[in-house]
């Protein structure tokens, strides 16, 4: 039986009720068929494929194309699950109208359920008007990718009084201007905490220790498909990487000894060729 697919009402309802759920990633058809056979609620189609699909250093480079490109599949591909169109460095950082736009593109071209964005008290007043333009807006505070640079590069984020305190004023604008659930990324349990207990609406955490609402991990980590670059809030839950080369060698072993293709994969009907030569 197919999962039920959650809604944004389902959000707060779930955060109400201390209901637990589970986010990742994908960004393409094949990888979200196979997260809607999951029981994970929420995929994201983040912009960190530039980095995991794309082969970039950062974020930074992804394109507003490259986002609905990628956003298209994955909702074809679960019908069953939430997805999250994330918005690109440079598509909502000019202005309120800049963002709306950008965001009625994203919601228009791949039937997405919402659209995440970056930023914290600055940004909640474009959080506003696109929320009341009727556009569902999920947050995203604490290490945010698109300007990693100026917070001092990957590092956790909210480590002094001073820094979790903005973090929570940062998240409560964000709830003040309408959006309907946050991500936190890479704090100190102790802030994911009181980020939770602060906050009516969920906080999805990423590296943001066990007490969230929900908990967040890219697919290619979690299932260790990318490389050997492993942030210390991942756990390898399975080795794909790891399985995937070892039936690639396995098929060009065989390739080379000729045990492959056997009669079972082959088309053994007799066909009398024409002599052409």
């Amino acid at each position: 039986m197919a999962k039920k697919k959650m809604t944004i009402l389902d959000f707060k309802k779930y955060k109400e009720e201390g209901r637990k759920f589970a986010y990742v990633t994908a960004y393409d058809y094949t990888t979200a068929s196979i997260v809607n056979d999951s029981e994970c609620e929420i995929i994201l189609v983040g912009d960190s494929l530039a980095m995991v699909m794309l082969g970039y250093n950062t974020t930074v480079g992804v394109t507003l194309d490259d986002m609905i490109h990628h956003i298209r599949p994955v909702v074809k591909g679960a019908p069953n699950t939430f997805i999250v169109g994330d918005m690109p460095f440079g598509s909502y950082n000019v202005s309120p109208e800049q963002a709306i736009a950008s965001a009625n593109r994203i919601l228009m071209e791949t039937n997405c359920d919402c659209v995440k964005l970056e930023g914290g008290v600055d940004m909640a007043p474009t959080i506003e008007r696109m929320v009341k333009a009727g556009i569902p807006v999920m947050g995203h505070i604490g290490l945010t990718p698109q300007t990693s640079t100026s917070l001092g590069g990957f590092k956790v984020q909210g480590g002094t009084p001073e820094s979790a305190k903005k973090l929570i004023e940062d998240a409560l604008a964000i709830e003040k201007a309408g959006a309907f659930s946050i991500v936190v990324e890479c704090v100190p349990n102790a802030v994911g905490k009181a980020l939770k207990e602060a906050l009516k609406i969920p906080v999805l955490g990423i590296g943001a220790g066990p007490d969230v609402d929900c908990q967040v991990l890219v697919t290619q980590d979690l299932l260790a498909m990318y490389g050997d670059f492993k942030p210390k809030f991942v756990k390898h839950f399975a080795k794909i990487r790891e399985e995937m080369v070892k039936g690639l060698n396995q098929f060009h072993a065989e390739t080379l000894s000729g045990e492959f293709p056997s009669p079972e994969y082959c088309f053994n009907k007799e066909v009398e060729i024409p002599k052409l030569y």
